[in-house]
């Protein structure tokens, strides 16, 4: 461990954030897991047996304060993601938190300022992963070399539809979850559209609902252990109940550029994929229609002809601390200068304004200015 560069500590380190987290960072040999923390005694055991790791805790801030430990992921609920992160940044502890990285702007313009304050400088990094997507990196350069002309006009569709029988989890929770889908996968929605048209939403008017019919509760359950009851369709539930988040919303936004923009966003069993496009661009010049299930990224000029410009298959991901966290942070653990352009705080907290602002409309049914 002595050698390892990045020494690990895990908060979450059982659930369905934490688990793949765990298995990508045993693989890389600049890293080793030092510390796990999670609420459940009887997956906290076998992942520290799994990682090798020294501390396993059911208090996160033994994993904070270790002093082995210098490097933290976040990997949470989002309602405990706040608290953690300010002692990690008092701590001195370079950090990677999931996304929402808060519940509100407030807590995530906070957790930002003080990382972006620390001297020395400290690491941070916030997994929007969607922009390390094939097809999205290639809907950026078409759009960075001119050939859609002036950004008209945006429409992104997220749709993942959880299994009809899955039970509830914490994401149903307004205790815990920030937002429900309209931060969870809004979030990584609006951080790619801002990323690829280099533009901001100024405000934004949304309608959210609660669409799928009352789950089993099976209590503390996490979701990777949720989405398998719900797969199964075998089993008796006890008590059901709604969820308290919004699983379905639709949004519209204005950009700083003067462009427009349209958001669906779904976790309901009922919306599915492969239908369209998960996202368009519609320029002065031309449209772009970028599809990563299909691979396909699609030009249609004024005259209405269609050419497909790439065809790139979504592979997965692969080992994504090895390709992109500890490659981009690991200068900055260095000492060098520099340490990359990937996403960090500060685009959590400029994305948190979004779908706070967009999570307000819905509650008061107007626009809502960001």
């Amino acid at each position: 461990m002595a050698d390892s560069l990045f020494k690990v500590g895990v908060l979450g380190a059982t659930g369905f954030i934490g688990s793949p987290y765990r298995a990508e960072i045993r693989e890389c040999e600049e890293a080793d897991i030092v510390a796990v923390c999670a609420r459940r005694e009887d997956l906290l055991d076998k992942a520290a047996q799994e990682d090798g790791a020294r501390v396993a805790t059911r208090d996160w801030r033994e994993v904070v304060q270790h002093p082995d430990v210098n490097f933290v992921v976040v990997g949470t609920p989002d309602a405990l993601h706040h608290e953690a992160v300010l002692e990690c940044a008092r701590h001195g502890k370079h950090l990677l938190c999931e996304k929402p990285v808060g519940m509100n702007a407030v807590e995530a313009e906070e957790m930002w300022t003080l990382y972006r304050e620390a001297s020395p400088s400290l690491a941070h990094f916030v997994p929007f992963w969607t922009r390390m997507v094939k097809v999205f990196e290639t809907a950026r350069g078409i759009v960075a070399s001119g050939e859609l002309g002036e950004i008209v006009s945006t429409v992104f569709r997220w749709q993942n539809p959880r299994p009809a029988a899955m039970p509830l989890t914490w994401r149903d929770d307004p205790e815990l979850s920030s937002a429900g889908t309209i931060a969870d996968v809004g979030s990584h929605a609006y951080d790619a559209v801002r990323w690829i048209i280099g533009a901001e939403a100024t405000r934004v008017l949304a309608h959210g609902e609660t669409l799928t019919p009352s789950k089993a509760d099976l209590g503390e359950i996490n979701l990777g252990e949720a989405l398998d009851w719900g797969n199964d369709g075998t089993k008796e539930a006890g008590e059901a109940r709604k969820g308290g988040t919004v699983d379905y919303a639709n949004l519209a936004c204005h950009y700083s550029n003067g462009a427009v923009g349209t958001y669906l966003l779904s976790h309901t069993t009922f919306l599915r994929k492969h239908l369209a496009p998960e996202l368009e661009l519609h320029g002065t010049e031309a449209s772009l229609s970028v599809d990563r299930w299909s691979g396909e990224v699609i030009l249609v000029t004024p005259d209405q002809e269609k050419r497909i410009v790439a065809t790139e298959p979504d592979a997965g991901f692969g080992n994504r601390f090895a390709k992109w966290v500890f490659p981009s942070l690991a200068p900055i653990l260095r000492g060098e200068e520099g340490g990359g352009s990937h996403p960090n705080l500060e685009d959590g907290w400029i994305t948190q304004k979004f779908t706070d602002a967009a999570a307000d409309s819905v509650e008061k049914g107007c626009w809502i200015g960001v």
